[in-house]
């Protein structure tokens, strides 16, 4: 690859102007190798001579290339690429991208339900004044060309859900929901073509579509759709490696790589595998997988790991593991697992519903064959069996837990907590346990210096250290500007990668950085003021000011309390102290949060796991409640029940006691509408209901238990 040249920053100009925004049939590859013009027209040229590709267009100030052509085989054009030597990498916006147009969809087919519901009423209001003969069966067929279109269109979601139960063998809520639309929709339509000298029920179909309809986005409303954990690690995954061979690095794909081989790492590269640095030194950044927020140093002989991000000096490294054996895809493989697992978690309503839709279907065929014995007359007994079915359907059921769901998420939200998981507040709700991680959690994650050295030692540290954007050196630039003191001109200033910064001074070499680098013993950074013994400048981690606060609002409640943290077992002592925490796990590593969550929990314990980094992901996804700091890394939030925004740790004792009393409200929710049923069923197997009486009461019920979950949590 050729070095930059003079013209680069022309071409870098002109590619940046020039290249339109890609449109939804382009593709984009991430290219972080390139530097100049010569990599500008490598790039283009190679792509260019590829079947398929209509135009490539290189964007040098992002590293990125715009690919145009009809038919566009991302694996195919990055082989290519790496052929000639570049390294890319797919840009997968649409994993990282929010939910898709759920919501959208139910409010259009709940707007569709309410107008179509609407025009029929009007419809059957002008037969029931007098309407007669081939004036009443015109509007019957009139009401027919409205109500069954809107309701195959609006009622689709129940007729999904319910075909799905049915071939999996099995009844749930909206099995009847969908007999009982079917039913009013298809008798209705019977007597409207046989033109009957009877009501038609088109306006209960749609009445019945219409506030059940209500009901599924007031669920969908109540909480946020979140990105998947597991894609968020995949997205840390490296596609492709510079492996070092006889002829020089060469571009392969990551998951070819095997132990022994050698790689290649440039300040910025995120590593493709696990391994041991052979050569070079440098800071990684490891927040991905520790969730510690200072860069690690490293040298010679250390051990790195997949999905870190090397920082300042390039690395040599051999390969350990590779593919899907790396701490990476092991952590992705448990979080995929987690989630699914949790999709399988049963609700208050959904448990009810097992039990409550056979006993529907058992009723509405008994209103059937008794009326139709006694009676005689099969539409008379259809007619009750529909209003059988309609009163008894689960609407108000199916409400009792979104209503109160709505309400309390949105309380909590207007506090800085958003709720992510329908099933969140209930299992919150029996939480006995709380772990916490420590850096960025319960501390600041940024350093603060603890020693006291003199003005001088501070003065030149803090001179060295304003080159430097380490958390250590700009510690040491606050405590310098504390102490109002004056920044000396230094001469020379180099940065010596995974080592430190050094600089002249009147006459003398000064150095600071890794203590090892200096000579010094300890944890922290030394100084090397060139004349004189060296200064070590140690640090400690600040606690959030609420932390203490919250901790103990917890523990008079009841609960019991835990610090889990990677960071080694003086500094962990130390904060659990501090905080009266007596459970301290230190130097955990990812799958050992989660092992030690999983033994809690087959101890009996239900825990609710807080954590803001990608190493708590893991328990945080088979943790029976999971709270992720709205500060955090993409993947914790994602994985998590609640997320909190507002970063006040003091909201989580009133999460917790939110979520009792809306679990509470949930399970009094849903003996109102069995009450209800207990009410309104007789009166339906009595024949005293119709189909549209029947709609009515049943969104009466649906209403009242609305008005129940807005008392509650007002």
């Amino acid at each position: 690859m050729t070095a930059a040249c003079p013209g680069c920053a022309a071409t870098a100009g002109l590619a940046q102007d020039s290249a339109p925004a890609p449109s939804s049939a382009d593709l984009l590859l991430h290219l972080p190798d390139i530097t100049c013009a010569a990599c500008i027209a490598s790039v283009e040229t190679t792509l260019a001579a590829l079947p398929g590709v209509r135009d490539a267009r290189v964007n040098l100030s992002r590293k990125q290339v715009r690919i145009s052509g009809p038919r566009l085989d991302p694996e195919a054009l990055i082989d290519a690429l790496a052929r000639a030597g570049h390294r890319a990498q797919e840009l997968q916006d649409g994993l990282l991208a929010g939910q898709g147009d759920e919501m959208r969809n139910l409010l259009l087919r709940t707007g569709v339900a309410g107008f179509a519901m609407m025009n029929v009423m009007l419809l059957s209001v002008a037969v029931w004044s007098g309407a007669a003969e081939t004036t009443e069966q015109m509007f019957h067929l009139i009401s027919a060309a409205i109500a069954l279109p809107a309701v195959g269109f609006a009622a689709r979601p129940f007729f999904a859900s319910a075909a799905t139960a049915l071939r999996a063998g099995r009844l749930n809520m909206d099995v009847p929901i969908s007999l009982a639309i079917l039913l009013a929709a298809l008798v209705s339509l019977i007597g409207a073509l046989q033109g009957a000298d009877r009501h038609s029920w088109f306006d209960a179909a749609l009445a019945l579509t219409f506030f059940l309809l209500i009901g599924r986005t007031l669920d969908h409303a109540g909480r946020s759709a979140a990105r998947s954990a597991a894609a968020e690690l995949a997205a840390l995954r490296v596609p492709q490696a510079l492996r070092l061979g006889p002829d020089g690095p060469t571009v392969v794909r990551a998951d070819s790589l095997v132990a022994g081989d050698i790689i290649e790492l440039r300040p910025g590269d995120r590593l493709p595998a696990d391994g041991v640095v052979e050569a070079g030194q440098s800071d990684l950044d490891r927040a991905a997988l520790t969730g510690e927020s200072l860069p690690h140093p490293v040298a010679p002989g250390a051990n790195v790991a997949a999905g870190e991000v090397n920082l300042s000096g390039p690395l040599r490294v051999r390969v350990t593991r590779a593919g899907q054996n790396t701490m990476l895809s092991q952590l992705q493989e448990l979080v995929a697992t987690a989630e699914m697992q949790r999709s399988r978690y049963a609700g208050l309503a959904d448990r009810a519903a097992r039990a409550y839709a056979p006993l529907v279907h058992l009723l509405g065929l008994a209103a059937f064959l008794s009326w139709w014995q006694m009676t005689g007359d099969a539409w008379r007994a259809v007619d009750v069996a529909i209003a059988v079915l309609v009163i008894t359907c689960p609407c108000a059921l199916g409400l009792a837990v979104p209503a109160v769901s709505v309400v309390a998420t949105g309380r909590l939200f207007r506090k800085g907590l958003l709720v992510k998981s329908r099933s969140a507040l209930e299992r919150l709700a029996e939480i006995d346990l709380v772990a916490f991680d420590k850096t960025g959690t319960l501390t600041s994650g940024v350093p603060s210096l603890a020693s006291a050295p003199t003005d001088a030692a501070l003065a030149l540290a803090a001179s060295l250290a304003a080159a430097s954007s380490h958390p250590y050196s700009r510690a040491l630039v606050a405590a310098a500007e504390a102490r109002d003191l004056t920044l000396l001109p230094l001469a020379d200033l180099r940065e010596r990668p995974g080592l430190g910064i050094e600089a002249m001074h009147d006459g003398h070499l000064l150095r600071l950085g890794r203590p090892s680098w200096i000579g010094v013993e300890g944890d922290g950074v030394a100084l090397d003021p060139g004349q004189g013994a060296p200064v070590l400048f140690r640090f400690q981690e600040t606690l959030r000011p609420d932390a203490a606060e919250a901790i103990a609002a917890l523990q008079r409640a009841g609960l019991s309390v835990a610090l889990l943290s990677g960071d080694t077992d003086a500094p962990c002592q130390h904060i659990a102290r501090a905080l009266g925490i007596a459970q301290v796990q230190s130097a955990m590593t990812p799958e050992a949060k989660a092992a030690w969550v999983t033994a809690q929990t087959q101890a009996g314990h239900r825990v609710l796991m807080v954590g803001d980094g990608l190493n708590d992901t893991g328990a945080l996804s088979v943790a029976h409640g999971s709270l992720a700091l709205g500060s955090g890394l993409d993947a914790p939030q994602s994985a998590a029940d609640v997320v909190l925004l507002s970063g006040r740790l003091t909201e989580i004792p009133a999460l917790l006691a939110s979520a009792q009393s809306a679990t509470a409200r949930m399970r009094q929710n849903i003996l109102l509408s069995l009450g209800y049923n207990l009410i309104a069923v007789p009166v339906a197997l009595a024949g005293l209901a119709t189909p549209f009486l029947a709609a009515l009461a049943m969104s009466l019920s649906s209403l009242t238990v609305s008005l129940n979950a807005l008392r509650n949590l007002r």
